[in-house]
């Protein structure tokens, strides 16, 4: 069954990926046989994972994670899916205000 899983790196890092057979699949990145990102800083553990009807409904939930911050990615790694959408927002706010943006644009 497609999946799509968050590792923890052994450097606290996550790693976000998807697979057709998610055990042998975090065995290899263990084994120093997955991303060259994960080679390099094994062992991993599996802290999230989730099961899709479609691997490309995994492929697409993969490519959205990796998007998200850390702060998000560890809120659905803890369960706290009612902060994600708080999350998004305050990270779109403070990305403005360290740019010195407010709503209307550039200041």
């Amino acid at each position: 069954m497609p999946s799509v899983y968050i590792l923890r790196c052994s450097d606290d890092s996550f790693y976000v990926g998807s697979t057709w057979e998610l055990e042998r699949r975090v065995s290899e990145h263990n084994l120093g046989l997955g991303a060259a990102y994960t080679r390099r800083r094994r062992p991993v553990e599996l802290v999230w994972n989730a099961d899709y009807e479609r691997i490309d409904e995994a492929y697409a939930m993969e490519k959205r994670i990796q998007g998200w911050s850390r702060a998000k990615r560890q809120a659905l790694i803890d369960g706290r899916t009612d902060l994600l959408p708080e999350l998004s927002s305050r990270s779109w706010a403070s990305l403005r205000q360290r740019h010195g943006r407010d709503e209307g644009g550039v200041s």
